[in-house]
């Protein structure tokens, strides 16, 4: 388990005047990044993109038939490095390094992964930070976005790819949602999906939490109307985007595991009890704002999340329980007991009505003290199922 405590080291990586955005921008390292161009898009709710680029990551050979590759979506504040080191081009180390490569549950000497960062986006995928055809970066003119929109980005870098038919789509929470309109809106390009800790539909209590983080950006004074790309370094929306991100942390984990793992603790000497200092919980908070700051874009947190907000697949399909009964793909449902972002019951309705679920009726559940990031911390139990799924 981490520390509960934010080493010297940790605090001089944010030290220094946050950029006004922390999006990869052209002239950056490239990395691991791939680019492909799809042309324009019309998106779900009118508009247009004249012109969309998608980053992406491979790993492993796609063999002469292109029938072992393997989709993996992203959650919110992901992008396409799901593995490998940090580095020039990459602020963090892959978020799944731990479930795919060579002997791992998508064993990479087997499958073809392909990691997209989402339409969007702000790490090489076209989004407000991108430049729209004026020149200037669109900022708060990008057009709304929904996850259907996101999956048609997808379906157009597989067309660039030669992939007809994903042998599997995986997604974790905004990528599970992406996984989950994948089978229902292009069944016969996809063998299996997992949707691991995600729902059939954002509710209005999780629109209300992603709500306030909203605001926390828009109200910043720095963020002037999402017009912050030429600000100087310490001039953009960092704290409006530092505490919507520390907000989003208090539903990413569970309870117990911040007891546990801080109780209350202090982060230094100095006393919290009026003697101006921390509790351990607070610093752990404030450093993970900071550090977010550092690699993503505000324009681009506020598309997604309303993404996010429109996700229902039961949209213009006769509710929900009528799109899951059209699914044909065999699936994978999983959902984590300490979940308090999408907690257990959409997980099951989810399963109770998809015909292809590989558990029958109901979900499969994983006991984590992690809360929602279990999909992202406990590789063996997550990986074993994901495994599962592929050798069905």
């Amino acid at each position: 388990m981490p520390s509960a405590f934010i080493t010297e080291a940790e605090a001089r990586s944010i030290l220094g005047k946050p950029p006004a955005t922390g999006a990869w921008r052209d002239g950056d390292p490239v990395g691991e990044r791939k680019f492909v161009s799809i042309g324009a898009m019309q998106l779900e709710r009118g508009g247009e993109l004249p012109l969309v680029r998608i980053a992406y990551e491979t790993l492993g050979t796609l063999n002469d038939d292109a029938s072992n590759a393997i989709l993996v979506a992203h959650a919110l504040t992901g992008d396409s490095h799901v593995v490998g080191d940090s580095g020039p081009g990459h602020p963090t180390a892959g978020w799944w390094s731990g479930l795919i490569g060579p002997g791992r549950s998508i064993d990479t000497d087997r499958w073809f992964v392909v990691c997209p960062n989402m339409l969007g986006g702000c790490q090489g995928t076209t989004g407000p930070a991108s430049h729209a055809p004026d020149g200037a970066e669109w900022g708060g003119r990008f057009p709304f976005l929904t996850i259907r929109d996101q999956v048609d980005a997808q379906r157009a870098l597989a067309d660039a790819l030669g992939i007809q038919k994903w042998a599997a789509v995986v997604g974790g929470s905004m990528g599970g949602m992406q996984a989950l309109e994948w089978a229902v809106m292009h069944p016969d390009r996809v063998e299996r999906v997992a949707v691991l800790a995600a729902p059939a539909l954002s509710s209005a209590d999780q629109i209300a939490l992603n709500s306030v983080q909203l605001e926390a950006i828009r109200t910043d004074p720095a963020f002037a109307d999402g017009n912050y790309y030429d600000a100087a370094d310490g001039d953009g929306p960092h704290q409006g985007l530092a505490l919507a991100r520390r907000m989003a942390l208090l539903n990413y984990r569970s309870p117990t595991e911040l007891n546990d793992r801080f109780e209350r603790s202090w982060q230094s000497g100095l006393n919290p009890l009026g003697g101006g200092g921390r509790y351990a919980v607070e610093s752990y908070l404030d450093y993970h704002g900071n550090k977010f700051t550092r690699r993503f874009d505000a324009n681009s947190y506020i598309t997604l999340v309303e993404a996010m907000n429109s996700h229902d697949i039961g949209r213009g399909r006769g509710g929900s329980v009528e799109a899951l009964k059209t699914i044909s793909a065999r699936m994978l449902v999983l959902g984590i007991d300490s979940d308090r972002l999408f907690p257990l019951p959409a997980q099951q309705h989810i399963a109770a009505h998809a015909p292809g679920n590989i558990d029958g009726d109901v979900a499969h559940v994983i006991s984590s003290q992690f809360g929602h990031d279990g999909f992202l911390i406990e590789d063996r139990v997550v990986g074993a199922e994901v495994k599962r799924l592929l050798a069905e």
